[in-house]
């Protein structure tokens, strides 16, 4: 198998360039009657779509979603869904350079190492642009948990650099979330955030951060035993998104620091319901979700592809030096928030028709 299809039940397979015709999905086992539409999804991609602000790539596409089948009358039909947005505002000219020299830290050579060649046009499929099609996959399945289950997922700005927010993510709100172009619901950290980015921006550099991820109202049950854990399924989701390079669920790796007796979660019943009195492991034990909220942290680094002079070497082993042209995002972080939401509904949405499959 090739590596791009995720899920087992509600499963989506991604196809598309950068700088190709279009990027799209096929979503199969997706269950009929959802009412969706396009619109709907495009509330989503609009999100993460490039030029949205002025700390992000000034690429402009509209990324407008068609849904080409398994959906009639507003809903859809049980059968597999093919969800498409064509590309309009590519430039490959300006990745030439990147024709014969490798970036650092980037896919250009690991893939040529894999396929023996590679889409030097914007990366080809190792762009984030791919991740389009995931958001809009991720559109129908939040749409169907919140309905159908009551689970709100959401995700925000926890981190730019070395500047850290101060939220609550059990009582964030949406409305917080999008108050401003970074995403961070902590005003005044998002005011230096901003400003951090764009003084990396005009220095031709980038940098990093983390994503908080939080979903709430998971029934106790989900996740499958030993290799299908949902804190697991959780990880893959997050690991598979364009530059990140951590995750950890509740306390993470924080919760070594201290003894057994301060980091288990102590029960009670509470409204006629088994809880916990704090939430350190991050709602799931066993790789099952607990009822409790399910709260995690994504770690993105500084992209690749940045305009300073950096060391690197051609096709044919030749020492260079490469300062990339094109269209990119100094900090990916405010693109990647929907992503997120994206791929923790792909993954509740999977385990929650597997619980279904085996339990009725």
């Amino acid at each position: 198998m090739a590596g791009n299809s995720f899920g087992q039940l509600f499963r989506i397979t991604t196809f598309g360039e950068s700088h190709g015709g279009a990027v799209g999905c096929v979503i199969d086992g997706c269950p009929p009657g959802i009412s969706i539409t396009e619109a709907e999804i495009q509330k989503e991609l609009d999100r993460r779509k490039p030029g949205q602000s002025k700390i992000t790539t000034p690429r402009k596409e509209a990324d407008t979603i068609k849904i080409l089948s398994g959906y009639f009358e507003g809903k859809t039909t049980g059968t597999p869904i093919l969800l498409i947005a064509y590309n309009a505002d590519v430039k490959s000219e300006d990745y030439l350079e990147l024709k014969e020299a490798y970036r650092p830290s980037h896919a250009d050579f690991t893939y040529e190492a894999k396929y023996g060649f590679r889409d030097w046009r914007g990366s080809g499929r190792a762009s984030a642009r791919e991740t389009l099609a995931r958001v809009a996959a991720g559109a129908i399945a939040q749409k169907y948990l919140k309905e159908k289950l009551g689970i709100e997922i959401l995700s925000y700005i926890d981190q730019v650099g070395d500047i850290k927010a101060a939220v609550d993510f059990e009582t964030v709100t949406p409305e917080a979330i999008e108050s401003n172009i970074i995403r961070c619901p902590d005003q005044a950290a998002a005011e230096k955030m901003i400003a951090l980015v764009e003084k990396v921006k005009s220095e031709g550099d980038s940098v990093g951060g983390v994503i908080q991820g939080v979903i709430r109202n998971v029934p106790p049950g989900l996740g499958e035993p030993v290799f299908d854990k949902l804190s697991a399924d959780l990880g893959k989701g997050m690991l598979s998104i364009n530059a990140v390079k951590g995750f950890e669920i509740g306390s993470g790796f924080a919760g070594v620091s201290g003894r057994g007796s301060e980091h288990n979660d102590p029960l009670e019943v509470r409204d006629g319901k088994i809880r916990t009195t704090k939430n350190d492991a991050g709602g799931t034990y066993g790789g099952i979700s607990s009822g409790e909220t399910i709260h995690f942290r994504v770690a993105f680094k500084p992209v690749s592809t940045i305009a300073k002079e950096q060391d690197t070497v051609t096709r044919d082993k030749r020492p260079t030096k490469l300062s990339a042209a094109g269209r990119h995002d100094p900090c990916v972080l405010p693109r990647a928030v929907p992503i997120v939401d994206a791929m923790s509904a792909l993954v509740v949405m999977d385990h929650h028709l597997r619980h279904k499959a085996q339990n009725g």
